[in-house]
């Protein structure tokens, strides 16, 4: 059976961040786990997003991924669908957030396990130049801190809990007409920690953290361009149980220039000429993104006509490569005319068409 594609299953692009692939497939699983959905072929879907989450939200899994598709994982072990082994992956902390640990998933989410801070998204603009030439920005980001007071614990004076007695769970039974059933919920009174406190911080309320602004420096690469996204690690919220900080995602918005427009690393200039500088050829002081240069304009050139000039476009970021610079004649017909000037066109008027190739294929439909 042909496998669809991971970040297809998930509904995300291939640029997105781990906390966009993580949502996307909490409300995958909230739609399609078994144990809650009444659709024909949830069981399915589920292992489907299952299998796309274990190999996407995984750093070295999801650039072999990207680097050699399905064939990376395949003969990986028999653990799930395809032959990808996930048997080992840890769902517990989408579960439990979802469900409370009552639908069969292995227990309740560890609430001591260390977790990774929230990743954030910022919008930054940037002027042409700015984009292609590379600058120093600094951004305003609102984030979050251990809590300095309570070292993230979120309270003075730990206590074991007196309602789960340190287990964080509760055990119910229920009696029903098909038999008892067994269920695990999270403590409410420890939030599954198993701890209480005999104080509850005042600094950060009890959640551990303590929200700041703070303003990071950036080095933007050269050659960024509108919708690239560029990681400042470790800058996002702090991080839970002593887990890293989340990080900090940059998308660019560039603004365009007055005369010049880009496609990926190339640069296209139209540059308006006359009609006798079309006819008789000239030479023209043209900009570029590194200073201006001469070019020849040859004799008989027509609008749409295009000149490179190699190298003079915009570097990539990844490799550093330049583009090319591509400028586009357009020939400008005069509005206005003088007696002499309408003399001269009439009587270029009578130019010889009959030796043109043009014409002749156009005499062959008349």
């Amino acid at each position: 059976m042909n496998k669809r594609d991971y970040y297809e299953v998930l509904g995300v692009s291939k640029n997105a961040t781990e906390a966009e692939i993580k949502s996307a497939f909490r409300k995958l699983a909230k739609k399609y786990h078994p144990d809650v959905s009444k659709e024909p072929d949830a069981a399915e879907k589920f292992k489907e997003a299952q299998e796309a989450y274990a190999v996407l939200s995984d750093e070295n899994k999801r650039k072999q991924y990207d680097q050699f598709g399905h064939a990376a994982f395949e003969g990986a072990g028999a653990g799930g669908m395809g032959g990808f082994d996930f048997s080992d992956f840890d769902f517990s902390d989408i579960f439990g957030d979802l469900f409370g640990g009552g639908f069969g998933f292995g227990g309740t989410r560890n609430s001591k396990r260390p977790q990774k801070g929230r990743d954030i998204l910022h919008y930054m603009n940037l002027t042409f130049d700015e984009a292609v030439f590379g600058c120093m920005k600094t951004v305003n980001i609102d984030t979050s801190e251990e809590c300095s007071d309570c070292h993230g614990k979120g309270g003075h004076g730990v206590k074991t809990c007196d309602k789960c007695h340190g287990r964080g769970t509760i055990s119910k039974e229920q009696r029903t007409m098909f038999g008892v059933f067994a269920t695990q919920s999270t403590c409410d009174k420890c939030g599954g920690s198993g701890e209480t406190f005999t104080s509850t911080c005042s600094t950060c309320r009890g959640t551990g953290k303590v929200r700041i602004n703070k303003d990071v420096k950036v080095k933007v690469p050269a050659g960024v361009d509108t919708g690239n996204r560029l990681r400042l690690a470790g800058k996002g919220d702090a991080g839970i149980n002593g887990g890293p900080n989340g990080d900090v995602y940059l998308e660019f918005k560039v603004k365009e220039h007055p005369i010049f427009k880009r496609n990926e690393e190339d640069i296209y200039l139209t540059l308006p000429i006359t009609i006798t500088d079309a006819i008789f050829g000239a030479k023209k002081e043209i900009p570029t993104l590194y200073g201006n240069v001469k070019l020849t304009i040859p004799n008989g050139s027509e609008t749409g006509d295009k000149h490179r000039l190699k190298g003079k476009g915009v570097s990539d970021p990844q490799t550093g490569r330049k583009g090319d610079m591509y400028v586009v004649l357009k020939v400008c017909i005069p509005k206005k005319l003088t007696r002499d000037q309408k003399n001269l066109f009439e009587s270029l008027s009578n130019t010889d068409l009959e030796n043109q190739s043009e014409f002749k294929e156009y005499q062959k439909y008349l």
